[in-house]
């Protein structure tokens, strides 16, 4: 990329180190929010047993949490310009500590679930606020490579996750889950506080409060929708009430928010091509990658039977190769752009799904381990990449709202995702299972009966469970891997006609003010 004196140069003075060292504890508040949750997911089971709670009501500790922290990211573009990014991304990280402080002494799932709003609160709050202050405090020729640093929390504290938290449960209990946080919460909050500068004071605008209810309660319906659609059924009065609610509330949106001066939701961003491009492009990788990693625990713990720590240590190599290549792909980006990374990255990340559609429950993990280190190189080439090249081509002033929207974006195709992936699992191994159970020829049925005597029914239809279910499962990552097929061409869309020397030289000269603000 080409440079001018607006931008400086990559310095070892004292300001330089200071940028890094602010970046380090923007990753690990980052990381710790990724960690919190992560951890939760595989210890429902334990949680539902220790605190003498059914299963629908605890499962709101997940709920409740993906509610708030969707709830809130609209408003992180405003509160950021509202009060400075260094005081909002402070009040985040002390609402996500003492939230998790609460989880920790929750003396019921009532309590549970309330702390776990608060700490959603925060920790929706601080992905993608903290992608702004990357963009607010590193210089142009180095953002890339931060943001690869700070999209290693986000991608190595999901793989970790389940496997702490099967050795907490394991060796302590429950409680260590959200103890474990807190030193590390409390550490980000003391970094941030003194090693991040404050930004320059900016002008008060008024709260679009019409626009916030409406995008709150666009988020927080169809969130909810989608993560209780399969529990309560997609036709169900509740389920659709809720989806039009949520379909009104995004039109209304769309109509206040155009004829807004100060907007929570900025459409405008939407004429830009490239941030528009790299969205979409984020979105369905992100369908491609929520899939697998979905289905693929499901698949190693009910059909090969792997408890949950052995399921973690199975998918750490892959967690490992992205955390190895987000910074050299970072590095590289500055020089080749997004469109070679993104190739590549997703070539890699669609045949390997598209080799995950071919497992079966006698699969070795000799076989399958190295097909998923090459996942997570894709991974790690092509994520970062895309989301920096829509980014970039954002004005400065308007990175708070489109980190937010962005931000938005993907959780709303992730947990997408899962809903429909979840649904055509079901199917598919209803339809795997009818189709297995009209294959068995007579012969084969009284070969079961004196091989297991009594109880050969129920033997063979638990075999005959078995394999639907896997092929219900696989059938979800051939899906999920023609998703990341049809990325690859419209990585070329960011192949665009350069600018005019005069309009480039304007945009980085304002970016150059905004990293000297």
């Amino acid at each position: 990329m080409s440079t001018t004196t607006a931008v400086p140069a990559p310095s070892h003075d004292s300001s330089s180190k200071e940028r890094w060292l602010a970046l380090v504890a923007i990753i690990v508040g980052a990381f710790v929010a990724v960690l919190n949750n992560s951890l939760i997911n595989v210890a429902i089971p334990s949680l539902t047993t220790e605190l003498g709670s059914t299963q629908s009501t605890i499962q709101w500790v997940l709920t409740g949490y993906m509610l708030a922290s969707g709830v809130i990211v609209p408003i992180v573009g405003f509160m950021e310009e509202r009060i400075g990014y260094k005081k909002f991304l402070l009040v985040a990280l002390g609402v996500f500590t003492i939230g998790t402080v609460l989880c920790a002494v929750a003396w019921n799932d009532t309590s549970l679930i309330a702390a776990r709003i608060i700490t959603g609160l925060g920790g929706g709050v601080i992905g993608p606020l903290s992608m702004t202050v990357i963009y607010k405090i590193m210089p142009r020729d180095q953002i890339s490579v931060a943001l690869s640093l700070w999209g290693v929390s986000a991608m190595v504290a999901p793989a970790i996750g389940p496997t702490l938290s099967g050795y907490l449960i394991e060796w302590f209990n429950w409680r260590f889950l959200f103890i474990i946080c807190v030193p590390i919460g409390a550490i980000a909050f003391i970094a941030v506080w003194v090693l991040l500068k404050e930004p320059k004071k900016q002008q008060a605008k008024p709260f679009d409060a019409l626009g916030f209810f409406l995008a709150a309660t666009f988020a927080g319906t169809l969130l909810y929708a989608l993560s209780s659609g399969q529990k309560e059924g997609w036709g169900s009065f509740e389920i659709v009430f809720l989806f039009f609610i949520s379909f009104w509330s995004l039109v209304f949106l769309i109509f206040v928010e155009a004829n807004t001066e100060n907007p929570v939701i900025d459409l405008s961003l939407f004429k830009n091509f490239t941030f528009m491009v790299s969205n979409i492009i984020s979105s369905l990788v992100m369908v491609g990658l929520m899939g697998a990693m979905f289905i693929l625990p499901l698949f190693l713990q009910n059909i090969q039977k792997l408890g949950p720590i052995n399921t973690g240590l199975l998918m750490m190599p892959q967690a490992i190769c992205m955390a190895v290549t987000m910074p050299i792909a970072g590095k590289l980006f500055n020089k080749t752009g997004p469109i070679p990374l993104g190739i590549i990255g997703l070539t890699l990340m669609a045949t390997t799904t598209y080799k995950l559609a071919f497992i079966t429950p006698e699969t070795m993990h000799s076989w399958m381990i190295p097909v998923l280190m090459l996942r997570g190189i894709g991974t790690g080439l092509c994520m970062m990449p895309i989301s920096t090249a829509g980014m970039n081509a954002v004005a400065p002033h308007l990175v708070g709202k489109a980190s937010g929207l962005s931000n938005l974006m993907r959780s709303i195709s992730s947990s997408m995702c899962i809903a429909v992936f979840t649904l055509i699992m079901q199917q598919r191994t209803a339809l795997h299972l009818q189709e297995i159970s009209g294959s068995i020829p007579i012969e084969k049925a009284q070969e079961a009966q004196l091989l297991y005597g009594s109880s050969w029914n129920s033997s063979l239809s638990s075999i005959m469970q078995v394999q639907a279910a896997s092929r219900g499962m696989t059938d979800v990552f051939y899906i999920a891997s023609m998703t990341l097929f049809i990325c690859i061409p419209l990585v070329l869309i960011f192949k665009r006609r350069k600018k005019p020397e005069k309009q480039i030289t304007d945009t980085l000269n304002e970016k150059g003010d905004s990293n000297e603000s």
